[in-house]
């Protein structure tokens, strides 16, 4: 059996309000999965769930049977994109990648250059990250998170900012990490995303699954 993630009756209160409402999904190896919603569905908190970044109010999160928060702190082999990526500004791409592999010392030079170059940034450029427009930081932020070949990429709006060329290149990206086995999870506002990428999809109204057809939600 491939790698599989179980989300069992997630439920996810902040400050009494209730965000996610007994959400059950199950995300597989070598598909990618799309997550659609308004702004305030619970599609981000719902992604901070999976990550480990947020505490589920009720509920889990299993990893090839592994609960997250009990069995483990966090999925190791997980590499997201949360919201607007943050790095040190007085660094070069290179050296905030180098720092961020220090930690787990999974992925070393070579990793890091490689991942750097599939986003058609130079692992060479002495540029500092804070003189980046939003799509090089866009990029540099799915560089890091596949720089360690996790099993799992969460994404929440992976081509958020970048020019047509950046769009073509990172969608080709992901469909040839499906390939290689990964399970991918993506939140996206462009339809397009959802549609040319994903196997699945799944609607986010008022913090539940909807039934309602992916493609009727832009409708809306």
């Amino acid at each position: 059996m491939g790698n599989i993630i179980e989300i069992k009756h997630l439920t996810k209160k902040i400050e009494n309000q209730l965000i996610l409402s007994d959400i059950n999904l199950c995300f597989e190896e070598k598909h990618i999965y799309g997550i659609v919603g308004r702004n305030g569905s619970g599609k981000t908190v719902l992604l901070k769930c999976i990550c480990g970044l947020m505490e589920a109010t009720q509920g889990e999160v299993i990893f090839n049977g592994k609960r997250l928060k009990k069995d483990m702190e966090y999925i190791d082999q997980l590499g997201f994109l949360i919201e607007r990526p943050g790095f040190l500004e007085k660094l070069s791409a290179y050296e905030n990648l180098r720092y961020i592999a220090s930690i787990k010392r999974i992925a070393g030079k070579k990793e890091i250059e490689e991942s750097l170059r599939k986003v058609n940034l130079d692992p060479c450029d002495k540029k500092k990250v804070g003189k980046y427009s939003l799509g090089m930081k866009q990029r540099l932020g799915i560089a890091q998170a596949f720089m360690e070949n996790p099993e799992i990429l969460i994404l929440d709006e992976p081509t958020n900012g970048l020019d047509e060329s950046g769009v073509k290149l990172i969608r080709e990206l992901l469909l040839d990490l499906k390939k290689r086995r990964k399970i991918i999870v993506i939140a996206s506002h462009y339809q397009e995303d959802i549609d040319l990428l994903c196997d699945k999809v799944y609607v986010i109204q008022n913090g539940k699954i909807c039934e309602k057809p992916h493609e009727k939600y832009w409708e809306v």
